[in-house]
């Protein structure tokens, strides 16, 4: 009995390190159409990360009778700041703004720019995910990008500035299994943000529309966002002309609902996991610069350190 007590302890200590957040803003509707919209939406958002077992907060509920939004946003990022560990989410469903300098996200009272939503996170060094699915919300994508951050915006630029639909699909496949691209039980931020994309382009070819939002990914934090269709599977087979590193890989490791094979990590191996993937993705991208045997005995020992990690956790 003494061991299995000493054994839950150390779970419990483990577990409490991982302690995730889910902040989700509901921005000024505009229109009743919208606001029934942002909030179906958001209930998608808040029944996965109840799944997740995340602590979620949501500010611009219409029952709410504060309506300085702006003010509760920026007190609950200087809270979520001040943790020092545990994914945060930050997800912004509503419409957005954009006057050839500024990018704003459209609040209840005072709106929120680009730069004062990167100022707030300055301080953050928790991992952190910025999923923007307002229009005009592509200049938030430069604004926040850091390194170990993932941002994701609904528009490749600011003059995207019709309402979006991709928040939708998004808030859909962020726990959908049919978004699960590798089959591993559980849908990673990237793979939802691919089927999202997806589903996106195909709505507006559906509807015989010209589309105007192109949906961008950023998670390597050199402030450039990577499409969709950039990607074939999980993988990226397109470059930029710089010969700038696509995204992908850390949006990869965020997972709102997850597997249980994930579950069984304690939030140190999960971490160690990560840096293992990190290491397997660089290797990955130098391919072409390496002796080929050389390449195979890095690569197996990676792949070695990653399945020991695995079978120890059983």
């Amino acid at each position: 009995m003494a061991l299995c007590a000493v054994l839950l302890t150390a779970v419990l200590t483990a577990r409490a390190g991982d302690s995730r957040s889910l902040v989700l803003v509901i921005g000024a509707p505009g229109a009743s159409n919208y606001a029934e919209q942002f909030n179906a939406w958001a209930d998608l958002w808040k029944g996965a990360a109840s799944k997740g077992g995340l602590a979620t907060t949501i500010i611009g509920r219409e029952n709410d009778t504060n309506s300085d939004d702006r003010v509760r946003l920026l007190t609950s990022l200087s809270s979520e700041c001040a943790k020092t560990s545990g994914e945060l989410w930050l997800v912004f469903l509503g419409h957005g703004t954009f006057d050839g300098h500024a990018a704003k996200f459209n609040l209840r009272g005072p709106d929120i720019s680009a730069d004062d939503l990167a100022a707030a996170l300055k301080g953050c060094r928790r991992p952190l995910a910025i999923i923007q699915c307002a229009s005009a919300s592509g200049p938030f994508l430069n604004a926040l990008s850091a390194p170990g951050r993932v941002v994701i915006t609904a528009t490749r630029s600011g003059y995207e500035a019709n309402a979006t639909r991709f928040g939708g699909f998004l808030a859909r496949a962020i726990s959908d299994p049919a978004a699960d691209l590798d089959k591993d039980g559980q849908t990673s931020l990237l793979e939802a943000f691919l089927y999202a994309s997806r589903q996106t382009a195909q709505f507006y070819k559906d509807q015989g529309r010209l589309a105007t939002e192109h949906a961008l990914l950023e998670d390597n934090g050199d402030g450039l966002g990577t499409p969709a269709d950039w990607f074939r599977g999980l993988r990226a087979v397109k470059s930029a002309a710089n010969g700038k590193a696509v995204d992908g890989a850390r949006a990869h490791q965020f997972v709102l609902v997850r597997g249980a094979a994930e579950e069984e990590l304690s939030p140190q191996a999960r971490a160690r996991r990560d840096e293992l993937e990190a290491k397997l993705n660089d290797l990955r991208a130098r391919k072409t610069a390496i002796k080929e045997d050389d390449y195979y005995k890095q690569l197996e020992v990676i792949l070695l350190d990653i399945a020991r990690l695995y079978q120890s956790a059983k």
